[in-house]
């Protein structure tokens, strides 16, 4: 006979571990975005200077 705590704590394991991986996969896209959004603003507002001759 298999232990209810047991098989309980076993999804409650499996259930943390999604949570982790998806908060994990949020935090590096909001990341990835802000970077490119970042990057975008600093390409935008970059001053245009007249070539020398």
């Amino acid at each position: 006979m298999e232990n209810p705590v047991l098989n309980i704590l076993a999804l409650l394991g499996i259930l943390l571990l999604v949570l982790v991986t998806g908060g994990v996969g949020y935090l590096t896209l909001a990341d990835w975005r802000d970077r490119r959004r970042q990057e975008n603003e600093k390409r935008d507002t970059k001053p245009i200077t007249p070539k020398r001759r």
